[in-house]
């Protein structure tokens, strides 16, 4: 094997991606694709995945269509459980889980926050994770060439984000039980990684821009200034650059790869 070859995910993998008719879900989805695997996403969102499923290309003119989806909450539990019936219906096992599904949450101060939008970016967040994480792993541990369960947290989950506490505590969260993962799942051939996505472009950081700008009485111009100043590279990321590091992880290049929080944001500094 060359090191070229060595950089791209071997055809057939059998990949389920949370949250993943639109936005970097979807990113990561199609990516998945163009290596030749086949992908199974669940969204909350029915027209998201009316959009995905009018928009893509069949994998064949007979065949399929390349990514097949399921409408779920990935936070209810039983949600959860059909998701994993469609996946062994349409895939007939499991090589990779991408837990992406998440929301941005309030913005406000600790004393301003209603507490059953903390409970609910909790419960999409993070509790979604360990349900999606519990189930996969008995697929995960029947795959060929060893599992991959790669976690979407964010730098946010490496730097504290005021006015943004339930979003960014999650995201730290999300560190402790990929690296706990990783320990623990390692010795089954399993592999655990979180990417940390910075500044992405799109219409998510739209709106938490604007939130963040009424927050503090600031034009949507001069806070999308003031975000971007913390940026090294001094731009936004794309969803296609986190979803290439996710291909990475998943590629023979990336099989030494676990525990680790990997940015994918510029070198955001400060939030």
């Amino acid at each position: 094997m060359t090191i070229l070859s060595m950089l791209t995910p071997r055809a057939g993998l059998r990949v389920l991606v949370t949250g993943g008719a639109s936005g970097i879900g979807l990113a990561i989805a199609q990516a998945f694709v163009e290596t030749g695997a086949r992908v199974h996403v669940c969204d909350a969102s029915e027209q998201a995945i009316d959009a995905l499923q009018h928009t893509q290309e069949p994998a064949s003119k007979a065949g399929p269509s390349a990514i097949t989806a399921t409408l779920a909450d990935v936070a209810d539990r039983d949600a959860v459980d059909r998701v994993f019936a469609d996946v062994r219906k349409q895939l007939g096992g499991l090589d990779v889980l991408v837990n992406n599904a998440g929301i941005a949450g309030p913005t406000g101060g600790v004393d301003e926050i209603d507490v059953g939008e903390w409970e609910q970016t909790v419960d999409i967040n993070l509790n979604a994770q360990f349900y999606f994480a519990r189930r996969a792993v008995p697929l995960l541990r029947e795959a060929r060439e060893g599992g991959s369960i790669i976690a979407l947290s964010s730098v946010a989950g490496r730097l504290g984000y005021a006015y943004r506490t339930p979003y960014s505590a999650t995201k730290w969260a999300i560190v402790g039980l990929t690296k706990s993962l990783a320990i623990e799942l390692g010795p089954t051939g399993i592999r655990v990684n979180t990417i940390q996505p910075g500044i992405v472009k799109g219409p998510r950081i739209e709106r938490v821009i604007a939130a963040r700008a009424q927050q503090l009485g600031l034009s949507y111009e001069d806070m999308e200034r003031r975000y971007l100043d913390t940026i090294s590279l001094r731009r936004m990321t794309t969803p296609e650059e986190v979803a290439a590091t996710a291909l990475f992880l998943c590629s023979p290049a990336g099989m030494g790869i676990s525990g680790q929080a990997i940015s994918v944001c510029g070198n955001v500094e400060v939030l």
